[in-house]
């Protein structure tokens, strides 16, 4: 097993453990001393420490300039948990998130849509109409949560930011409803998240697409609207190809786009790669951007 997976595979093992612990307590009585249960949750801390360390030393044996790639999307939106504002741009080094970064789209204005629509044959006429809402702000008692409809990623189009081949084509999980109010954002970070934690990656991610650009270098996209997948393992795609929409699965608040370039497809092993979209840089944390990308092919 890979030095860089087992971090990940104990931190999960002893999670379960605590809980099966805590589960247990309901019903009958420890044959130990209570404080005891608490022990695979202290293994747990002590194994992700390790898994965060032992990544920040491959990070910087295998330091990388950053790979100039297409903007995942067209349109105009806004960055948050940006690696240019810092890195671990999610807090974390697992799956490759060191340099990932999350997108919401904006509200766009009418011209924009139509001519997103004349540029890629008419075939986005979906996602345009149900990217035309405002986005819905964060509510901190109601609603306690949205449709995804609400928000103008929902069924925005995604496409390759290269040339590659397809590793990993996964569109099966549901789009759940929105966590961006005090409550539901609560309820992620201390139940939901935990579980799809203990559950792996795919969990976490959701619907995913993961490009081989070659060169050593992995494109993922996350959270990808369920059904929305136009391509398979082992497709060929070129560089502005729409690939599938953005949805709200896996491990999100709201609908939006995860994005990371990564040294490897298995996202357990993998170490993230810096980017850079072409046009654009990357986008600081608030800043608001409009990709207008290549040519796409429908």
């Amino acid at each position: 097993m890979s030095a860089r997976r087992l971090p990940a595979l104990l931190t999960r093992v002893f999670l379960l453990a605590f809980f099966a612990l805590v589960v247990t307590g309901l019903f009958v009585a420890y044959p130990f001393p209570s404080w005891l249960v608490f022990l695979p949750l202290v293994l747990a801390w002590v194994a992700g420490i390790a898994g965060g360390r032992l990544a920040s030393r491959d990070l910087k044996a295998a330091r990388r300039d950053a790979v100039e790639v297409l903007p995942p999307v067209a349109g105009r939106w806004s960055a948050i948990n940006s690696p240019a504002d810092r890195v671990p741009s999610h807090g974390v080094h697992t799956y490759g998130q060191t340099y990932a970064i999350d997108i919401v789209a904006e509200k766009q204005e009418r011209q924009e849509r139509q001519a997103g629509q004349e540029g890629q044959g008419g075939q986005d006429a979906e996602g345009a109409a149900e990217g035309a809402a405002e986005r819905p702000a964060f509510a901190w008692l109601w609603p306690l949560a949205r449709r995804p409809e609400a928000f103008p990623a929902f069924g925005a189009p995604l496409f390759a930011v290269a040339d590659a081949k397809v590793v990993t084509a996964d569109d099966t999980r549901r789009d759940h409803l929105s966590r961006n109010s005090l409550l539901g954002l609560a309820y992620l970070l201390l139940a939901e998240g935990e579980l799809r934690g203990l559950a792996g990656a795919h969990r976490v991610f959701g619907n995913r697409v993961v490009l081989d650009l070659g060169d050593g270098t992995y494109a993922a996209y996350a959270h990808v609207r369920r059904g929305s997948l136009q391509v398979r393992a082992g497709d060929t795609v070129r560089a502005g190809q729409r690939i599938a929409r953005c949805g709200n699965s896996g491990n999100s608040t709201e609908p939006h786009v995860h994005f990371q370039l990564m040294d490897h497809p298995d996202l357990d092993r993998a170490r993230g790669v810096p980017f850079r979209w072409r046009g654009i840089g990357v986008p600081a944390n608030g800043e608001t951007f409009t990709a207008e990308g290549a040519v796409r092919p429908g």
